[in-house]
């Protein structure tokens, strides 16, 4: 349990340690980008060049101390409780479920969603549990009414989470669960399209009455696609950049299963933040998603996605799943091989 005093602490702390997938490639550096420049900078030396020219997302560990802290990873096997806040069509919610059915499905062909997942379930706990293959949606929740609001809060995402639990339309699931806000085109969320599009945390016991891992994402594809659904859709500013077909049809979707991969990813091996980021601050770490933020391919990183597929339509896609899907998804930080890696890698 939380005591009081922590409690406020960290409620004034909670703008800042609610842990986000950034709006890319806007907002100039992001918290990847300034604990890069802080590592590599010499006195006087531009950071901004350096970023903008190294191969830092793919190059050498020197560059990126990514650390264990000694905390839990989800090692056992994950059950996935999500929760459909507003009207969602059921056609934009079977990406973003078969997404998360792909990553423990070995049938679809290479690159695959489930190969994605294997670079996460390298990271290991003090125990040497490493975070577990076996994904599973287990339970969800569907909230059309919006019970608390078409505008909510950080909290209000936790208030969401002790609604579905308090009218046991989701189970409390210690050790295994973990609970996925997904927010329907047209509900706003603070910090949404300014600071996040997406953030994950665990939940308060004074207010959920349960420290819970979870994560929010939400539908970008009114509010604000060019921030957070890149890169089905470009800012005006990136003049000559176009946008890329999404695999599934549907902007907002697309970019929340990106964004959604990337909390997951995080989720998974930081839980209750004190297991596996860089810096030394927990309430800014850059996490093992953060390190490879707009890398989709070999050759990525300084604004280019990399070398991705297209299908017979011109729809770009990077990943495999089930039902014949195909996503385009972010890679994240190997510990094996010290850089960013997906399945799609030409090497």
């Amino acid at each position: 349990m939380i005591c009081n005093l922590s409690f406020l602490l960290l409620l004034l702390l909670l703008p800042t340690l609610l842990l986000a997938a950034s709006p890319f490639p806007h907002g100039g550096k992001g918290k990847a980008d300034l604990q890069v420049a802080r590592m590599s900078s010499k006195p006087g030396e531009d950071s901004g060049g350096l970023l903008s020219s190294s191969k830092r997302y793919e190059g050498s560990s020197d560059l990126v101390h990514l650390r264990y802290h000694m905390g839990p990873v989800l090692s056992s096997p994950i059950n996935l409780y999500l929760i459909w806040y507003g009207p969602w069509p059921a056609a934009l919610q079977a990406p973003l479920r078969d997404f998360l059915l792909s990553l423990s499905d070995p049938a679809p062909p290479p690159p695959s969603a489930a190969q994605w997942w294997s670079t996460v379930a390298l990271y290991s706990d003090q125990t040497g549990a490493n975070v577990s293959r076996r994904v599973a949606v287990a339970a969800e929740a569907h909230l059309p009414g919006l019970p608390r609001g078409a505008s909510l809060s950080r909290l209000d995402v936790q208030l969401v989470i002790a609604d579905a639990l308090a009218a046991g339309s989701l189970p409390v699931d210690h050790g295994r669960g973990a609970y996925l806000v997904l927010t329907a085109p047209g509900v706003t969320v603070q910090d949404f399209c300014r600071a996040a599009c997406g953030f994950h945390y665990f939940t308060f016991p004074s207010l959920v009455g349960h420290t819970l891992p979870y994560a929010w994402v939400g539908h970008s594809g009114v509010q604000c696609p060019d921030l957070c659904a890149y890169p089905f859709a470009v800012p005006t500013y990136m003049t000559g950049v176009g946008a890329m077909r999404p695999p599934n049809g549907d902007v907002g979707v697309d970019g929340m299963v990106s964004v959604l991969a990337h909390e997951l990813a995080e989720l998974a091996t930081n839980p209750l933040i004190n297991a596996w980021y860089a810096g030394e601050d927990p309430t800014a770490p850059t996490e093992i998603a953060d390190l490879c933020e707009g890398v989709y391919g070999s050759g990525g990183g300084g604004g280019y996605t990399g070398q991705v597929s297209k299908d017979e339509l011109g729809r770009s896609f990077n990943l495999n799943g089930r039902n014949g899907r195909r996503f385009l998804v972010q890679w994240v930080w190997s510990p094996v091989v010290k850089a960013c890696r997906g399945p799609n890698a030409l090497d």
